[in-house]
């Protein structure tokens, strides 16, 4: 992903996920902050869909629509932001093929897992994907932000 890419990032984030709004400065931030994480598919020339990951801290998901600041200086996660695919690249393997990118990334950061949070009913997508969800009754009112049945999942890398 590249700066030129960000508007047609944010179009597709609201098509895909239009009841998670998330403004133009978080997008453009996570890409300031970690490049790597930051991946569009590009599908007859025009995007097709992005995801977004980078480095975090473990039980601790960012409220949704929110800056960062900086990267923590010990994470010992990878958090994977989000994923988001036009109707005409699903079922294509690019959804399986942004997650083993960002698993590159977490072992390369020498991150033990993966984390998210599942929203929209999308935990049995993630589970296919080797996330399993983990219950931590600190973290439900922050969970409950994102809607009624969001989960934090997390994929251990080992």
């Amino acid at each position: 992903m590249g700066a030129a890419d960000l508007s047609a990032v944010l179009d597709i984030a609201g098509r895909v996920h239009p009841a998670y709004p998330e403004d133009a400065a978080v997008f453009a931030e996570r890409l300031r902050l970690h490049p790597p994480g930051c991946l569009v598919l590009v599908r007859q020339g025009r995007l097709a869909g992005y995801a977004i990951g980078h480095p975090w801290r473990a039980g601790r998901p960012p409220a949704l629509n929110s800056l960062l600041g900086t990267l923590p200086p010990a994470p010992d996660t990878y958090y994977l932001h989000d994923l988001a695919l036009l109707p005409e690249a699903r079922g294509s393997g690019a959804a399986s093929a942004f997650i083993e990118v960002l698993l590159a990334c977490a072992w390369e950061a020498k991150l033990a897992q993966l984390s998210l949070v599942a929203v929209n009913h999308s935990a049995s997508f993630w589970q296919r994907h080797g996330f399993r969800a983990v219950e931590d009754v600190a973290l439900q009112e922050q969970l409950r932000t994102y809607d009624s049945a969001a989960c934090m999942m997390v994929r251990p890398l080992r």
